[in-house]
């Protein structure tokens, strides 16, 4: 379908002129949003991550038991928006001591989010398989795969999976290590095959970080970005783990941290949104509470 076809050309080109996060180029951003009020996007869908949902006391800045509020919160906003899908970017239940405490988590949080319209994707985070296996974990949820790729309104979108050790082990049984997140050879000649049999505008999802080069980043990342960027295609990749809202540009590619859900004390201190893909590129992202906006 040539006319979502994105050229790297037209990408640097958008990202040059459509890098407007919140607080900079503020008259600009509203340009670009009061352009796109009355245009239909290709797909709209809802996004939240790191709700480390337990039955357990805070912990910092932590409020584990408050996460299920927030996402009800989010909930009603999803109704009004009507979103194609909302994807949970990963660190959905925290660690337990046991298989049946975790898997208790993971059965009510999954409860819940099951509820929100659209269809339903979750990204695996470390936390999601601390105690648990990749497999319980997919199998009490429904999903079939840790990553994969789907199309939603001419838009590809694809979810990777990086919580494996160093030497290729899927994380689980309490075998991982929160910083050392890693995209193994199978799964990079998957997203090598995948972006080349694509050319659709591309959207990415990760719960580690694919942007950055500190302890909370995919340790072989520059490798994935490389793919990414070949493609000619890809938009934007949504990240969590880190909890803080954060976006880089990088060759033309727009790397966005989403904030956690799990972070801070009462509904204020939420985080959650609603992002609108339009045929030209343009991505609207609208943040509730501390999550902030962006417009690229």
């Amino acid at each position: 379908m040539t006319r979502y076809h994105i050229t790297r050309r037209t990408l640097l080109h958008q990202g040059s002129r459509y890098l407007l996060a919140a607080g900079v180029g503020g008259s600009a951003v509203s340009e670009v949003l009061a352009a796109k009020e009355d245009a239909k996007p290709a797909v709209r869908f809802g996004m939240v991550t790191d709700l480390h949902h337990a039955d357990k006391n805070p912990a910092g800045s932590r409020h584990y038991r408050e996460s299920l509020t927030k996402l009800a919160e989010a909930a009603e906003a999803f109704e009004k928006a009507k979103p194609a899908f909302v994807v949970e970017l990963g660190d959905f239940i925290d660690r337990a001591k046991s298989v049946e405490t975790e898997l208790t988590y993971l059965k009510r949080a999954h409860k819940d989010f099951a509820k929100l319209p659209g269809d339903q994707h979750y990204v695996l985070g470390n936390h999601c398989v601390d105690t648990l296996t990749k497999e319980e974990f997919l199998s009490t949820v429904g999903q079939e795969k840790s990553y994969y790729s789907f199309d939603e309104g001419g838009v590809h979108f694809i979810v990777l999976d990086a919580c494996f050790t160093s030497e290729g082990k899927s994380y689980g049984r309490n075998n991982s290590k929160w910083d050392d997140a890693n995209i193994p050879a199978k799964e990079l000649a998957w997203l090598a095959d995948d972006l080349k049999q694509n050319a659709r505008p591309t959207v990415v999802f990760a719960h580690q970080r694919l942007d950055a080069d500190d302890r909370h980043t995919t340790k072989n990342a520059p490798e994935v970005r490389k793919l990414l960027e070949a493609s000619g295609n890809v938009l934007a990749v949504f990240q969590g783990h880190s909890h803080k809202n954060d976006h880089r540009l990088i060759n033309g590619i727009h790397y966005c941290v989403h904030r956690a859900m799990v972070e801070g004390k009462g509904e204020a201190d939420n985080g959650y949104s609603t992002l609108d893909v339009f045929a030209d590129g343009t991505i609207k992202m609208t943040g509730f509470r501390k999550q902030s906006d962006y417009a690229w």
